[in-house]
C-alpha cells in the first residue's frame, strides 16, 4: 500500500515489480486485505483517500518527505513470515533458507494461528518463541550485510522486512496469550502497535533527516487514553495512553470521533457478511447524546485546556463503541462503556448522523486463515 502511495521503487531488489506497480490501481493495492473484516479497508472511501495521497506525493520528491501509509497491527503471522522469506530470497538466499527452517516450527499450524496458540498454551505442541526471536535478531544484527549502500528504497525494503519479522515475533506471543485472558492479549497487541509506531518514527526520521509527523487511524478504543475509561480500571492500556506516557502531551494529540445516529457497515457475527445497519439514537445518559442535544450537528470540540468544556463533560458518562460488529438488540451491553471524555481525548469530532462505508465487494467471503483484524473484541 505504502509503495503504491509513495510511487517509489528504485531499489534494485524490487526492480522486477516496477512495471506492475506503475500500472497498479488503488483497488489492486488493497488486495492484501482478504480476511474478515475485509470491508474495513477495502471500501470506496479508502480508495479515494489512497488516490488523493498518491496525487499529493507526485508533487513531492523523496527529499521533501512523501506521505506513507503503514500498518501497525500484528495479526498477519503467516503472511509476515512469508514476507520475510520472500525478502531474504532476493537479497540473501542462504539467510532465506535459515528463515524457512526457523518458521518451519509452526508447521501446518501457521495456517490457523489460533490453533497454534491453543496447542502451545496447553502443552499440545512446543511453542515457537525461540525461533521467531532468533529470526528477528538476525534481521536486526545483519542489517548492514543485507543492505549495501544507502539507496532509500533498499533501506525501506529492509525496514519492511524487519517489521514483518517483529510482527511474527509478537503475533506468536499474542496467540499464546489469547487463551490466558483478554487483558493480557489486549495489552500485548497495543504495546506492539506502540513499539511499531516508535520504530516507524525513527525510520522515517533517519531517512528524511528531520522530525517525522505521524497520524494514526484506529478505533477510539485504541486511541483514546485507556486510563480514563473502564478499560483502564480492568487493567488494560492502549496505544493512545502509551504514546502520552512515552512522548508527553506536547508531542501527542488524541482525537476521537462520536455520532448520534445514522448507518454503519458492520457484521452481526464473526466471519459474517457486511451489512448496512441503522445506528440507534445514542443513549440518553451518554456523551453522544449531550453532543447531539447541542443542536449544532457536525462540529469539532477542543477539550485540552478548555475549562468550560471540562466542567461540563468531566462527569463520568457512557460512551459508545461500534466496531466491525454491531448488535443493536444488545447495544447497551455490547457497545457502551464508561469514560471521562476530557481525559480520554484532546478533542473530538462529532458527526451527528453518520454514513456507512461502501465496501468494494457486495459480498464478503469468509476467511479462516488467521484471526479477524479486530479479534477478540470487534471494536
Amino acid at each position: 500500500m505504502s509503495r503504491y502511495i509513495r510511487g517509489s521503487g528504485t531499489s534494485p531488489s524490487v526492480v522486477a515489480d516496477q512495471t506492475k506497480r506503475a500500472s497498479m490501481s488503488a483497488r489492486e493495492a488493497l488486495q492484501g486485505f482478504e480476511r474478515f473484516p475485509q470491508w474495513m479497508w477495502r471500501n470506496t472511501e479508502i480508495v479515494e483517500l489512497v488516490n488523493w495521497l498518491r496525487q499529493e506525493n507526485q508533487h513531492r520528491s523523496e527529499c521533501d518527505g512523501r506521505v506513507g501509509f503503514y500498518g501497525l497491527d500484528l495479526y498477519s503471522l503467516r503472511s509476515s513470515m512469508q514476507a520475510v522469506v520472500h525478502y531474504l530470497s532476493q537479497v540473501d538466499p542462504e539467510a532465506a533458507k535459515q528463515a524457512r527452517a526457523r518458521y518451519g516450527c509452526f508447521d501446518h499450524l501457521a495456517e490457523n494461528p489460533q490453533r497454534y496458540g491453543y496447542a502451545a498454551t496447553f502443552g499440545m505442541k512446543k511453542d515457537c518463541e525461540e525461533e521467531v526471536v532468533r529470526q528477528l535478531v538476525a534481521m536486526t544484527t545483519e542489517a548492514s550485510h543485507l543492505v549495501a549502500g544507502d539507496n532509500p528504497a533498499d533501506v525501506d525494503e529492509l525496514f519492511y522486512a524487519q517489521q514483518n519479522a517483529r510482527v511474527a515475533r509478537n503475533a506468536e506471543a499474542y496467540y499464546r496469550t489469547m487463551f490466558l485472558g483478554h487483558d493480557e492479549s489486549w495489552n500485548l497487541r497495543d504495546t506492539h502497535m506502540a513499539d511499531t509506531l516508535d520504530a516507524l518514527r525513527e525510520h522515517l526520521q533517519n531517512s528524511n533527516k528531520r522530525e517525522a509527523k505521524l497520524v494514526v487511524w484506529a478505533h477510539n478504543s485504541h486511541l483514546g487514553d485507556a486510563s480514563a475509561t473502564e478499560m483502564g480500571e480492568h487493567g488494560q492500556h492502549n496505544l493512545g495512553q502509551l504514546m502520552r506516557q512515552r512522548h508527553g502531551r506536547d508531542k501527542t494529540f488524541l482525537l476521537g470521533f462520536t455520532t448520534h445516529d445514522g448507518t454503519v457497515t458492520a457484521a452481526s457475527e464473526w466471519d459474517g457478511p457486511a451489512e448496512k445497519k441503522s445506528v440507534r439514537p445514542s443513549h440518553a445518559e451518554s456523551y453522544e447524546r449531550i453532543l447531539h442535544d447541542t443542536g449544532i450537528g457536525n462540529f469539532y470540540l477542543p477539550l485540552r485546556g478548555r475549562r468550560y468544556v471540562s466542567e461540563l463533560l468531566e462527569v463520568r458518562r457512557l460512551e459508545r463503541a461500534i466496531g466491525v460488529l454491531y448488535l443493536p438488540a444488545s447495544e447497551r451491553m455490547s457497545h457502551y462503556f464508561y469514560a471521562c471524555l476530557p481525559k480520554q481525548f484532546d478533542a473530538v469530532i462529532h458527526v451527528d448522523t453518520t454514513s456507512a462505508l461502501r465496501p468494494l465487494e457486495a459480498v464478503i467471503a469468509a476467511h479462516h486463515d488467521e484471526a479477524p483484524e479486530t479479534y477478540p473484541t470487534g471494536i
